[in-house]
């Protein structure tokens, strides 16, 4: 298996794609991996992560902190840092950069932030590997569907960092840039999930946007799934694409709301939200092929094109969050499936994330 023994750096491992990534890479499922480093900003979340990890490898309750030692190395330092960057990979194998600003009103408050992060951070890791000649061998950069046809900060800056890893496989041609792009992780950080669970645990109103409003929706490990694929499949230049459902807001609320009298409250569109997402454009979809069990969106560079690849029919049609939406029942029986109903959660926790 390509991972193998190998040193895998996640920037951004602390977050939520992070933490399950780390947990499955460290599991043996895959592989084992010699190390896996964690490079991010927030000392109190790397704490916790460690503690988790801790608490799962050692039947004590001493802390003993080793971070070196271990299969599991958190460092401090910011994607945005050239010399942070250059430190972390000196000796990394594998690179998944999930490091990012996410949240779609905050970048549009802060674009230079989500420049720095979402933009700098990818053009600081391929200078590192193209100016010190660094052995990276692949690099994966973890985008959304707000990258495909953007109108927001969060999504041109994801669109971007595709554009930046995919055309350094021209210059940098030693190591392998993919991308993954998928739709709304359920119950993430920052996501609407945990925002209905705090205002169900509060007695309502639960708001919506848009009750017409759209998204795909898929769990963390589907999530995961996708990653581990364009590590194994993926050649120069793909983005991999997973085939996921979607829902309305107002099937997800009511969902989660169920036989509880709690009043739906629609608010109005936000700043740089779409009605749907789309995760395959229509200028994208007749470079786009199904292989591997997901879509895969072909480099349009002539430099990556793969000419020997087997003949495939292409996708033909946009891929839109509008084209198979799942009816009530449907989108309960996910949120079960994914333990996110409001009995499976601790409501508490929720409200106190969102305070």
């Amino acid at each position: 298996m390509i991972l193998e023994g190998k040193r895998i750096l996640v920037t951004g491992g602390t977050g939520s794609l992070g933490k399950v990534l780390v947990q499955r890479l460290l599991s043996g499922e895959i592989a084992t991996p010699s190390k896996v480093v964690v490079l991010s900003r927030d000392e109190a979340k790397q704490h916790e992560m460690r503690l988790s990890y801790l608490h799962r490898t050692v039947a004590t309750d001493e802390v003993i902190y080793e971070n070196f030692r271990r299969a599991l190395e958190f460092r401090i330092g910011d994607v945005r840092d050239y010399a942070d960057v250059c430190s972390a990979l000196r000796d990394a194998d594998v690179v998944v950069n999930a490091a990012a600003l996410k949240q779609v009103p905050t970048c549009e408050y802060f674009p230079e932030q989500a420049l720095l992060t979402n933009c700098q951070g990818p053009v600081n890791i391929v200078r590192a590997i193209r100016e010190h000649g660094f052995p990276v061998e692949t690099v994966v950069g973890v985008s959304t569907d707000k990258a495909c046809k953007p109108v927001n900060v969060m999504g041109m800056t994801k669109a971007l960092q595709e554009r930046i890893f995919i055309s350094s496989n021209i210059l940098t041609p030693g190591t392998r840039f993919v991308c993954v792009r998928y739709g709304n992780v359920l119950a993430s950080r920052g996501s609407v999930i945990p925002l209905f669970h705090a205002q169900i645990a509060r007695g309502g109103p639960v708001t919506v946007t848009v009750p017409e409003m759209t998204r795909f929706l898929l769990s963390l490990d589907q999530a995961v799934d996708t990653v581990l694929a364009a590590l194994r499949f993926a050649r120069p230049g793909e983005t991999f694409v997973p085939r996921v459902p979607a829902a309305t807001v107002i099937d997800i609320a009511r969902a989660l709301i169920g036989e509880r009298r709690i009043e739906i409250r629609e608010i109005g569109i936000r700043a740089g939200e779409k009605m749907h997402e789309s995760l395959v454009s229509e200028e994208e979809c007749y470079h786009t092929v199904w292989r591997d069990g997901f879509y895969v969106i072909r480099p349009v560079v002539p430099e990556l094109r793969n000419d020997d690849a087997p003949a495939l029919e292409p996708l033909g049609r946009e891929y839109s969050s509008a084209d198979s939406v799942a009816g009530l029942e449907e989108t309960a029986e996910l949120l079960r499936r994914n333990r996110l109903m409001v009995r499976d959660v601790d409501l508490d926790e929720r409200e106190e994330l969102l305070r």
